[in-house]
């Protein structure tokens, strides 16, 4: 890219970090002490605040770049990332959203632990949420590495690498300094942010096309190379059964993933009572349902003006298919329209890599303090030392994200949150669900129940196509992939259901009838609620 692109892009990345560092300054003024504020933000955002923060922090890199990039690549295929990650809203409108906020506190342990053994679970839901997080932490971290490859012209090492580690260490300040209000106030900016860029960049793809959608769609498939099967489904999951498979064990893991993510979970604690998280959850669906629906338009439209194979030469993964999308959109390499196009999205972008990993780097680092660090310590820990031990946790989970984001730095991003998603549904959701919903739930039964599906599902990745066997993979040199499909819900899911249901009936523990009681009227009507 030329040095006018460079240069806008980094000023509008600059600003953007001056604008949120100085919100979390501003923040960190205020008392941070108590875990309240730390970890909710005093429960003081109405639900329109809070639907643009869990907007902001479900609208990802994953879903910009990445979306958009499969769409180009693979058309109707890729297109299924949209639905599944929209139809997912409607399990936590439905199931989760108030029962949660009414029984928990922080974390998705507390929902858990209100009825059984605290210790056991705490360790249990805690070390599945950390899992979780850095899985997804790791998508977002090779979003980052992407998109500042492009806008600095190749593919160099060291740019990625110092990409990620800048990503990291800002997201370490935001959490540590400002916690839950700093986090949620640069969601919501955002949030504004990345709509009015996508509401943009939609308008003048549908205006080259003069409102022509069905034009667009045969533009992009005579483009592609592939004709009228880039708009059928099977070019990237229809080839063999294995690959049918693997769409039917996506498609799980993206509809009921989103009820066990942490870092979503922990939004619902940031408004004052269950009726304004049930509101926040409309609000963000509103949003997050305009911004799926363009990111289709972003695919197509990408496909049918850059074409697979300048957005597959530029990123493999075709993570950089909205950029390159903006430059040609904005006249072309070396206009100034397209310059000044390219810069705004890559630091849109950018402003969404690190707003998400602001948010995802707190709901983990509370799973640590909250969850395994008092639970591990057996006694009582005080709320100033639990928020000490959060911020230090913030910088550990920061380290391990930016180590595995360099290695996985070919992987689209998109993919890569299935992944994360898969382990939610398989370890957070089945527990939770149990724990809302069956009256004679256990101690072991919760504890089988996450191991049941947090195990497998890692055990899977790691035998999959995914790691080794084949020259997408994360060691292409290597072959110990036993397992066909690149996404393990199919298997892990009703494993995690399973060793919940075994876990309690082969327990000799007695379920607490009165706990069950008070947590049902809890859940329900909000008496009690925190």
């Amino acid at each position: 890219m030329s040095g006018d692109h460079q240069t806008l892009a980094l000023l509008l990345f600059s600003t953007f970090v001056a604008v949120t560092l100085g919100i979390t300054t501003w923040v960190s003024r205020r008392r941070q002490g108590s875990a309240e504020e730390f970890y909710a933000g005093g429960r003081l955002f109405s639900p329109m605040e809070n639907g643009f923060a869990i907007a902001g922090d479900y609208m990802s890199a994953a879903s910009f770049l990445g979306i958009s990039g499969l769409i180009a690549l693979y058309g109707y295929d890729g297109m299924l990332y949209s639905v599944g990650f929209l139809v997912a809203w409607l399990v936590v409108l439905f199931l989760v959203a108030e029962l949660v906020r009414n029984c928990g506190r922080f974390t998705l342990a507390d929902v858990v632990a209100a009825r059984m053994r605290e210790r056991p679970v705490r360790i249990a839901a805690g070390t599945s949420s950390v899992t979780v997080s850095v899985l997804y932490l790791v998508a977002q971290m090779v979003g980052a590495g992407s998109l500042v490859a492009l806008l600095l012209g190749g593919t160099t090492e060291a740019a990625r690498t110092w990409t990620v580690i800048g990503v990291g260490a800002l997201m370490v300040v935001y959490v540590s300094l400002g916690g839950m209000r700093a986090t949620t106030w640069i969601q919501i900016v955002k949030a504004v942010l990345l709509l009015g860029g996508t509401v943009a960049l939609t308008t003048l793809v549908l205006v080259r096309f003069h409102g022509d959608f069905d034009r667009l769609l045969r533009t992009a498939a005579e483009r592609s190379g592939h004709g009228e099967a880039f708009l059928a489904p099977g070019l990237a999951y229809g080839a063999d059964w294995t690959s049918r498979f693997d769409f039917i064990s996506l498609g799980l893991a993206l509809v009921l993933g989103t009820a066990g993510l942490p870092h979503i979970l922990s939004r619902f604690y940031t408004v004052p009572t269950a009726r304004a998280a049930r509101r926040s959850v409309v609000w963000s669906i509103g949003l997050i349902g305009g911004f799926y629906l363009m990111t289709i338009v972003l695919g197509f439209g990408a496909a049918a003006l850059v074409g697979p194979d300048a957005v597959r030469a530029s990123n493999a993964a075709g993570n950089t298919a909205v950029p390159l999308l903006a430059l040609d959109l904005g006249g072309g390499a070396g206009s100034t329209g397209g310059t000044v196009l390219f810069a705004v999205v890559a630091a849109i972008a950018f402003a969404t890599i690190l707003a998400v990993v602001a948010g995802i780097t707190l709901a983990s680092s509370a799973s640590v303090a909250h969850d395994l660090y008092a639970s591990l310590r057996r006694r009582r820990t005080e709320p100033r030392g639990e928020v000490a031990v959060a911020r230090i946790a913030a910088v550990g989970i920061g380290a391990v994200a930016i180590g595995l984001g360099l290695l996985a730095r070919d992987l689209n991003v998109a993919f890569l949150v299935g992944l994360a998603f898969a382990v939610a549904a398989s370890a957070n959701l089945p527990v939770l669900l149990y724990s809302l919903f069956w009256r004679g739930f256990t101690t072991r039964g919760a504890v089988w129940s996450v191991y049941g599906g947090l195990v497998p599902a890692i055990v899977l990745v790691l035998i999959s196509p995914v790691v080794s066997g084949s020259p997408q993979s994360l060691f292409p040199d290597v072959d110990f992939q036993y397992f066909p499909l690149q996404n393990p819900g199919l298997v892990s899911v009703p494993l995690g259901f399973l060793a919940g249901w075994l876990g309690t009936v082969t327990s000799p523990e007695v379920p607490d009838e009165a706990k069950h009681a008070e947590t049902e009227v809890r859940s329900l009507t909000g008496a009690g609620a925190v």
